[in-house]
């Protein structure tokens, strides 16, 4: 059976496209379920600050994978991955078509392609979390430097996330670390990948403007909500884009014209990242979304 993946940057239509192709097939007399692929949008009460799409605005087609953590709970790949494709087997198994929407790229590798992780170890990773917390990233990079000069190269001197995991598995296995994708070949089953763009500044504009929006919508009422639901307790949550900003706000660092200049800042350096990770994906050729539906409904 064919899954359809609809990924991309921020602020370029996923949600729209998923839903437009989840019509087509409505309208070929089949069912479509869409899986989330935003791991923002994995946290009950994050709605605003991550475009969350709201139970009114799916056209009556099923969601999965929204609102299952609470703000103090992390987000772990392989956890998503397994959470992910049991929701597609679930969906395959009801005769309908699954559709993968968001925009976090390793969230959306670790579903496409046949992802291997690497051994993990709790005190291990505790002790180079405290490193990177008493040191920053640049003495990790430079440790990771000499032991997998490729993945030092590769991950960059201020991801400290990716050093953390990087130095872990190279110290448990004495192999590699691989970054990035699997060969294209990888990917575990059949797959229309669509891949939106916009244009760099027509992006910029719409994503400027979106922050704006959520400003005015009530993010900062949203962090505040957030706060008292341990937000700040987790590692994942906090670093959404704007949130930090919002409680910063809250906390009088900074006012609404800087907390807004911030985000919209992060948000346009995370688009390029996007842009970067899924260009490297096989993707198909734009299409209509009833000629997306029609080639995934031949498969049923």
């Amino acid at each position: 059976m064919t899954l359809v993946a609809v990924v991309g940057a921020t602020g370029t239509g996923k949600t729209a496209r998923s839903l437009d192709i989840a019509d087509a097939v409505v309208r070929l007399g089949h069912r479509a379920e869409i899986v989330n692929c935003d791991a923002m949008q994995l946290y009950r009460g994050m709605d605003i600050g991550t475009a969350k799409v709201s139970v009114d605005e799916r056209r009556g087609h099923p969601h999965h994978l929204l609102d299952v953590l609470e703000p103090w709970q992390d987000a772990a790949v392989p956890a998503y991955r397994e959470a992910a494709l049991a929701a597609i087997a679930g969906i395959e198994e009801r005769g309908a078509v699954p559709i993968l929407v968001g925009g976090s790229g390793l969230y959306a590798s670790s579903v496409l392609y046949d992802f291997a992780f690497p051994a993990t170890d709790a005190a291990l990773r505790a002790t180079l979390e405290a490193e990177l917390e008493q040191h920053g990233p640049a003495e990790l990079h430079a440790r990771l430097l000499a032991v997998d000069a490729a993945a030092a190269t590769a991950i960059g001197p201020h991801n400290g996330r990716r050093l953390v995991r990087a130095l872990e598995a190279v110290t448990l296995t004495g192999e590699p670390f691989r970054v990035g994708l699997p060969p294209e070949e990888a990917l575990v089953r059949p797959t229309i990948i669509q891949h939106e763009r916009a244009e760099r500044a027509e992006l910029v504009a719409r994503l400027d403007a979106r922050v704006a929006t959520m400003w005015a919508l009530g993010i900062v009422e949203e962090a505040q909500s957030l706060r008292a639901a341990g937000i700040e307790r987790g590692t994942t949550a906090q670093q959404a884009i704007g949130y930090r900003q919002a409680l910063d706000q809250l906390d009088g660092r900074i006012d609404e014209a800087e907390a807004i200049t911030s985000t919209q800042a992060l948000t346009r350096r995370y688009a390029r990242r996007q842009v970067s990770w899924f260009q490297r994906y096989p993707a198909a050729p734009a299409a209509e979304p009833a000629s997306i539906a029609a080639r995934a409904v031949s498969a049923l």
